[in-house]
């Protein structure tokens, strides 16, 4: 995984999300999930194309549930994209690295 990405947890998420002056991207994720492994790497270029506009954070449901309990997250791949600490905009399934820049897009 790219050192762009943060791993988020229930202690952590408070700091990267709420209080970052950049937009925020969360994907929460697992690892046995087909779409979260085809997404994964969207992210990855995600971090790339948007460094310094944008934070890419994961959070992995199976460790944190706490978390997905918290955002009311039923299906995964769910990205929740945050401005101000908000949620902007939420994307449930697998979508193509087009989609996704446009959501970043509209963050900035």
């Amino acid at each position: 995984m790219s050192d762009k990405i943060i791993n988020l947890t229930n202690e952590s998420f408070d700091q990267v999300v709420s209080k970052s002056d950049k937009p925020v991207i969360v994907d929460f994720w697992a690892t046995w999930c087909g779409p979260c492994r085809m997404v994964a790497p969207i992210m990855e270029e995600l971090a790339d194309d948007f460094d310094g506009k944008v934070q890419i954070a994961k959070v992995n449901v199976d460790d944190q549930g706490e978390l997905a309990a918290k955002f009311k997250i039923m299906s995964i791949p769910t990205i929740l994209a945050f401005k101000n600490g908000e949620v902007f905009e939420k994307i449930v399934g697998a979508r193509s690295k087009e989609e996704f820049s446009q959501v970043l897009s509209k963050l900035l």
